[in-house]
């Protein structure tokens, strides 16, 4: 019965296999100690791992470092790896929609200071926009641009623009649509 038990146990692993395991605990453990502080403190981490996380950060002798980051990979090798990964891509993925909507924000910036069509398209899409206060800054941002002088109508738009919006950005960032009409997201 014994020798019919292990015919159907798995194998271990090659030695290959646990060098790429240990190798990808050892890339999550960096990504980790990439972080800023404040996110390494916020992610749900084994208080051991998330102290030697942090001291890494502190380190700045490159053997120190090293032998942290090997003891960072040892402590990893005792932790499920998948929450963390998770924790991780959902910072990631946060990012990257706050990134896209501050890009779709600038493109509508500069869309208004372009073009006077690009106005009454934002107001369409926000109809509680102040229309007044909106001329006021594209007319004083294209007046700026014109006399070299420093862009503060262009960032008080882009300020006025951002809580106009109030979170559309992300969605039409997240949703593909495009904040230029005719172009590709």
């Amino acid at each position: 019965m014994n020798a019919h038990e292990s015919d159907h146990a798995a194998p271990p692993p090659s030695k290959s296999q646990r060098k790429r395991e240990s190798s990808a605990l050892q890339d999550l453990g960096l990504a980790l100690v990439k972080l800023p502080e404040d996110r390494v403190r916020n992610l749900d981490l084994p208080d051991a791992l998330r102290s030697a996380v942090l001291e890494a950060q502190r380190i700045r002798s490159h053997g120190a470092l090293r032998r942290q980051m090997q003891f960072i990979g040892k402590l990893m090798r005792d932790v499920d790896a998948g929450p963390i990964v998770r924790q991780l891509s959902e910072m990631r993925t946060a990012s990257d929609r706050s990134k896209a909507a501050f890009h779709a924000l600038e493109h509508w910036r500069d869309r208004l200071l372009a073009d006077d069509q690009a106005l009454t398209e934002w107001l369409a899409r926000h109809p509680g926009g102040d229309a007044q206060q909106l001329r006021q800054l594209i007319r004083n941002a294209r007046k700026e641009a014109a006399e070299g002088k420093p862009r503060r109508s262009s960032r008080a738009l882009f300020r006025l623009l951002s809580q106009a919006d109030g979170g559309s950005g992300e969605e039409d960032a997240a949703s593909g649509h495009s904040p230029h009409p005719g172009s590709a997201a």
